[in-house]
């Protein structure tokens, strides 16, 4: 089935010309640029308010919910800070709206999805934003609305694995605050620069620390055991809502809480609903278990490779760390688990 979106037809812009947040990664910060500001405030963006960035977390890490909107204004913040351009700003601001309610548990539900790469919500971008009122908004301020759209204009906001990108670095550095692995990210932040489009560290030592603070999110959260099983149980529960009729795709595409209020009413009269229910919300013990499993899950695993400023040339820190060459190789495979619910 392919991605459903209303359009907003009521929708009128906003007359405020500023917008002031407190971010917990770039401190206070203000953004008065007419075009960004009316994009911050249209309903697609406030739509990813209520959309966790991570998936559905809290019954695993009670206290750590952050949104897709904080993530989505971090990278155009970043990008403006490093000076992008407008347009690259816009694209960072953007690039998330198309993720359904509970992020990427939606490759875990839709047969289109992939457990793998996790690649749902960048396949039904283009179509789905086209939909929104935000080419309206871009057409108003006299922005190309296809070059904004097409990703591979923006190198500093977008790149592959492993290499370095704004998107990859907020949400790293914004990651890593939210479950205190870090008290500040000022260190990485000040020993980042963009050279030809690309994010260099000043020197190696600074690249190394926050390639292995990368690669303890990813073992810990990205694609560890806690993410296997909630992109498996949420992907069951709302699979099985699906199938019943309890919810529609498109109510996939309102926002986590919507989506759950719709269920909860079923919860009593569906016996199997509620035990999907206990299992989602970590209340059914669970361990990774080869020799005998309910279910096999794949996670997206992601580790980066940073360039950096090394004896005056500019090189990957695998380039200087045979070791980390290594590690790249092995964390760029997707995470294999085999889920036991006891």
């Amino acid at each position: 089935m392919g991605c459903v979106r209303p359009r907003f037809n009521s929708w009128q812009p906003d007359k405020r010309m500023e917008y002031n947040i407190k971010d917990r990664v770039y401190g206070e910060i203000e953004i008065s640029e007419p075009v960004l500001v009316e994009i911050i405030n249209s309903p697609s963006l406030q739509r990813l308010k209520k959309i966790s960035q991570a998936g559905y977390f809290e019954p695993y890490f009670p206290g750590t919910w952050h949104s897709r909107f904080e993530h989505s204004l971090g990278v155009c913040i970043l990008l403006k800070q490093y000076g992008a351009s407008i347009e690259e700003q816009i694209a960072g601001l953007i690039h998330d709206v198309s993720h359904s309610a509970f992020s990427h548990c939606i490759d875990y539900v839709l047969s289109a999805g992939s457990q793998k790469e996790h690649y749902h919500q960048d396949n039904v971008f283009y179509d789905y934003i086209k939909k929104t009122e935000i080419p309206e908004i871009l057409r108003k301020y006299n922005f190309d609305v296809e070059y904004i759209l097409d990703e591979s204009n923006f190198p500093l906001e977008e790149k592959n694995l492993p290499q370095l990108c704004a998107d990859r670095i907020d949400y790293s550095l914004r990651t890593a605050l939210v479950f205190n692995e870090i008290d500040s990210a000022q260190f990485f932040l000040d020993n980042l620069y963009v050279e030809d489009s690309n994010w260099v560290f000043k020197n190696f030592e600074s690249a190394k620390k926050y390639a292995e603070l990368f690669l303890k999110l990813n073992e810990n959260y990205f694609a560890g055991i806690h993410s296997a099983i909630m992109f498996c149980t949420v992907g069951e529960y709302l699979k099985y809502a699906l199938y019943k009729g309890y919810i529609s795709e498109k109510d996939l595409y309102t926002d986590d809480n919507s989506v759950l209020l719709k269920i909860d009413s079923y919860l009593s009269k569906d016996e199997h609903l509620s035990f999907l229910f206990k299992k989602m919300n970590n209340k059914i013990k669970c361990d990774n278990q080869l020799d005998d499993f309910d279910n096999e899950i794949f996670c997206k695993s992601k580790i980066v490779d940073p360039l950096c400023c090394h004896n005056r040339e500019i090189k990957l820190v695998s380039q200087i760390d045979s070791n980390w060459k290594e590690i790249v190789e092995d964390c760029s495979k997707p995470k294999q688990y085999f889920l036991k619910f006891k």
